[in-house]
């Protein structure tokens, strides 16, 4: 697609959006230090993932909280539970046009595993140190829950109501991929999602500086994702023994044809929109055969863009073996791979191909990728408040490489959108506090995002 001016930056015209019920100076301080505290006490409350499933973690005390928060200000939210302590939250919000479609504003409660040795700070502290909030979920994604919170709380107490109405969830279990969370809310109460056509949730919406200009990333499309295994079996027997029945060699041979194997670069709509864009700010002319200098300029983001050229199968986890001089019945491998739009089937059948005679591919968790439309009021409207509160910036389109409970929603048809806006220090690796050592962000861009969050519920 032509990347034009119209896409990526607003125009010098007045905005399609304008909020009619901005807050008043005393009333945006009081937001300012509500979104910090909310996020740090969030933060404090550990609702650590670790995968297993049903009790691979608890997300009852977050639950809790949230619920106690929206009670406060009048608000009528319901709980719900997969399993014990597999907890989410859902209100609704009516709208001051309720014959709108709905929209479904959405965050995560749980965490990935942090290793307190690895960090310079305990990752469940919340400390503020360096103008940041540290620990783990400062990123991914407890700060976009406190942006959430903080905004609706403002409309309860201000007896404002939104333009349309708002479904907001507050997840279990996303970082395992949502088994006791959102796909079993899509599965078990479809009803809680009525009426809604389009979602916004985390990873997108935040800023790099490109050739010296603010750029925001808004996530418009993800790719799928299979996680399985690679098993192979042999045949038992002392470490000594001259064999081609030993299992780990023909899992390790399986890995190397699998990693050999190098799947086909392509552009969906949304990586094209960007790169073409990213072409437009540097000056620069987009070639598909050598997308290089637009890579380069993205610095540190690049992280989050290389792996959507291309489907990509990792293996992630190795299991063989329990003694040197023993050769082991079975070895396994896990799996993670992640596909391009249209790539899903194929990809997982050649995975099988590629395994070969002696080891068998099973796949226990997998959502095919989604994408949802660039050309979009809803788009529009995202770029519009982010240019009210950073005048000139550009916004762009992208696909993530990994995954977030907009998958979930699109088997009801919803539309899902990454917008947790964030003003990001050009220096902040941002990109790399994801699941990373040290996670933290920078105070000033969760007050940013609260505002920009604020008004875009308000007026889309």
């Amino acid at each position: 697609m032509n990347m034009s001016d119209s896409v990526s930056k607003a125009s010098d015209t007045e905005p399609r959006y304008s909020s009619e019920h901005a807050p008043d100076a005393q009333t945006r301080e009081a937001l300012d230090k509500e979104v910090v505290d909310i996020c740090r006490d969030l933060i404090r409350i550990d609702t650590t993932n670790l995968g297993s499933f049903p009790d691979g973690a608890n997300e009852r005390p977050a639950a809790d909280m949230v619920m106690e928060l929206l009670q406060e200000v009048g608000l009528e939210p319901t709980l719900y539970e997969a399993a014990p302590g597999r907890s989410s939250v859902v209100v609704r919000i009516e709208g001051r046009e309720p014959d709108l479609p709905a929209l479904v504003v959405h965050g995560h409660l749980d965490v990935v595993p942090a290793q307190a040795e690895d960090w310079s700070v305990d990752p469940f502290a919340a400390e503020i140190k360096d103008g940041m909030i540290w620990g783990r979920g400062a990123v991914d994604m407890k700060n976009m829950n406190a942006m959430i919170l903080t905004a609706v709380r403002d409309m309860a107490r201000r007896g404002i109501k939104p333009r349309r109405d708002l479904i907001v969830a507050f997840f279990a279990d996303e970082e395992a991929g949502g088994e006791y969370g959102a796909l079993w809310l899509v599965k078990n109460h479809p009803e809680v999602f009525e009426g809604a056509t389009e979602a916004i949730s985390e990873v997108g919406g935040y800023s790099t500086t490109i050739n010296g200009e603010r750029v925001y990333l808004v996530q418009t499309a993800e790719k799928g994702r299979a996680w399985g295994a690679l098993t192979a079996h042999g045949r038992a027997g002392h470490g000594s023994a001259v064999t081609n029945e030993n299992p780990i060699v023909h899992l390790a041979s399986a890995i190397a044809r699998i990693a050999g194997d190098e799947w086909p670069r392509e552009y969906n709509e949304a990586t094209a929109a960007l790169l073409e864009g990213i072409a437009h700010i540097t000056g620069t002319e987009f070639d598909p055969e050598n997308p290089q200098p637009q890579l380069d300029a993205l610095g540190p983001t690049v992280k989050f863009i290389a792996n959507t050229l291309q489907t990509t199968s990792n293996p992630t986890v190795l299991k063989a073996g329990y003694k040197d001089n023993v050769i082991p019945q079975e070895a396994v491998a896990r799996l993670d791979v992640r596909t391009l739009p249209g790539q899903h089937e194929a990809t997982l059948e050649r995975i099988a191909e590629l395994a070969g005679e002696y080891v068998t591919y099973s796949v226990d968790h997998h959502r095919p990728s989604v994408s949802a439309p660039i050309e979009a009021p809803i788009f529009d409207a995202m770029r519009e408040a982010l240019n009210r509160h950073d005048p000139g910036c550009h916004v762009l389109p992208y696909m993530l490489g990994a995954g977030t409970d907009n998958n979930a929603l699109a088997d009801l048809g919803i539309n899902g959108y990454g917008f947790a806006p964030l003003l990001l220090p050009a220096e902040l690796d941002f990109t790399g506090m994801f699941h990373g050592i040290d996670e933290r962000v920078p105070i000033d861009s969760i007050i940013f995002g609260r505002a920009v969050l604020s008004e875009f519920l308000l007026d889309y």
